[in-house]
């Protein structure tokens, strides 16, 4: 494997593919008006129902997952039929899933919102009925406790009893408390149709009226937390990269402000992430270590063929019936593959693969094959990785954009000569979502940051 190249040189394309999917991901979700009431209703009895334990068999060898996007039909019906492999891919098609980042969107100033991403668990964290429920993406139940969510325990029961809310979370082992990174539902009220930023306001205003982020206690079992948000300005990004968090960093999450919840896999959410971010940047095999080839998981169908979990699913390449009956294998099989760098060509954005080695089967706790867009942040962590220069000369060309607009409509002027390094000194305090969303512009901290762009690199103070 060749060592990837101290630097790249930024240049935005014309269009990317994943922007493409960006364009058409808001377009579809403008006329996509599903009864989002009826949908969080059915999760939450979902979520809550015995029938849908799936704790002894969300180990074994898990079918991949679709990733669709559930009708209000299904959602409706789920409840009663959750069984098993059924479970496991019925309760993967309920959480928003983002695509990994291959080039920095337009427009990250003013349209992106982005956080420190926690390490730990994903789940589902409902509380209803006086108990509280968490699930992680297969269905399996991470814990059932009493909490001081709205009608998370006996002791606090207040409107309606029935009355549910839905907390998309991550569980950080370490101070074992649920960092809250989105909102689907808040005592009844479906939060599916609203957009990003204000569901990042409703978390942080919303949480601030229960206890649930006090110390543990009796009736109380774990502590919820807000994720800082911020606005993916050059100030928010050095937040979100540099700053201190109490939890372990995994990377960055990006949220185009404009997005709704979508069940699945979406280029409307976007992770990203370094050395300097995460601990593990490059997967690792089954040992722990970092393999000498890039490895993919797949998912094996009826024809043979090996896929992603997008939607529609990508063909990555394909099996012969007698290596699939030698083998013992059977459709919905997860199947790890090694990749070799000469072995992979990009066109128009997309991999393609021309040989897969067959290395064996994944983690049996693993619920899904690798969607497309992880496969080529691999390929790019390996070989040309999008950097977090990229992205700050990314938000720096947006905004000089914008100032050759706001010239242009003044009628003259002489505008920054880009031919020059750049070095830009910021003293403001980069605002979390939840407060740029509100009235309150206040704020009593200052983030002194010294952003030193270089014409070849950067150096942050």
């Amino acid at each position: 494997m060749a060592p990837p190249p101290a630097h790249r040189a930024y240049k935005r394309p014309a269009i990317s593919d994943q922007q493409r999917r960006r364009d058409l991901a808001l377009q579809a979700q403008s006329s996509r008006r599903a009864d989002a009431q009826a949908r969080a209703r059915s999760l939450a009895n979902s979520l809550l129902s015995p029938s849908s334990q799936t704790d002894t068999t969300a180990q074994s060898e898990g079918e991949g997952d679709d990733h669709g996007e559930p009708t209000v039909a299904d959602v409706a019906t789920a409840a009663s039929k959750l069984r098993g492999s059924e479970a496991r891919r019925w309760f993967a098609r309920q959480i928003m899933l983002p695509e990994w980042m291959a080039d920095a969107p337009p427009h990250l100033a003013t349209d992106w919102h982005v956080f420190a991403r926690p390490a730990g668990k994903r789940c589902l964290v409902v509380s209803s009925n006086g108990i509280t429920i968490s699930r992680v993406r297969n269905g399996s139940i991470l814990h059932r406790f009493p909490s001081a969510l709205p009608n998370g325990s006996k002791r606090d029961i207040s409107g309606p009893a029935s009355s549910y809310s839905i907390l998309d979370c991550i569980f950080h082992e370490p101070d074992e408390t649920y960092y809250i990174i989105d909102m689907i539902c808040w005592r009844g009220y479906s939060l599916y149709d609203c957009t990003a930023e204000f569901r990042f306001f409703w978390v942080n205003s919303k949480l601030t009226e229960t206890t649930a982020g006090y110390p543990p206690s009796t009736y109380h079992r774990y502590r919820f937390s807000a994720v800082p948000v911020y606005e993916c300005t050059l100030e928010g990004l050095h937040a979100a990269y540099s700053g201190s968090t109490p939890y372990v960093k995994d990377g960055l999450l990006f949220y185009n402000k404009h997005a709704h919840y979508q069940a699945g896999i979406t280029p409307l959410a976007l992770v990203w992430k370094d050395e300097a971010c995460s601990q593990y940047v490059i997967d690792t095999d089954s040992k722990g270590q970092v393999p000498t080839e890039q490895h993919v998981v797949l998912e094996l169908q009826e024809d043979g063929k090996l896929t992603t979990s997008d939607d529609p699913p990508i063909v990555f390449g394909s099996l012969d019936n007698e290596f699939i009956q030698k083998s013992n294998l059977r459709p919905g099989n997860l199947l790890r593959f090694a990749v070799r760098d000469e072995r992979v060509k990009l066109v128009d954005g997309k991999m393609e693969i021309s040989e897969l080695q067959f290395v064996g089967r994944p983690n049996r706790a693993r619920a899904f094959a690798d969607s497309h867009s992880k496969a080529l942040f691999q390929y790019a962590a390996r070989n040309a990785p999008l950097r977090i220069e990229d992205l700050v000369v990314s938000i720096q060309s947006n905004n000089m954009e914008v100032e050759s607009t706001d010239v242009r409509k003044l009628g003259g002027g002489h505008g920054h000569d880009c031919s020059e390094p750049t070095l830009l000194a910021f003293a403001p305090c980069p605002r979390p979502a939840a407060a740029a969303a509100s009235a309150d512009e206040g704020g009593s901290l200052h983030l002194h940051l010294h952003l030193h762009l270089h014409l070849y690199g950067m150096e942050w103070n």
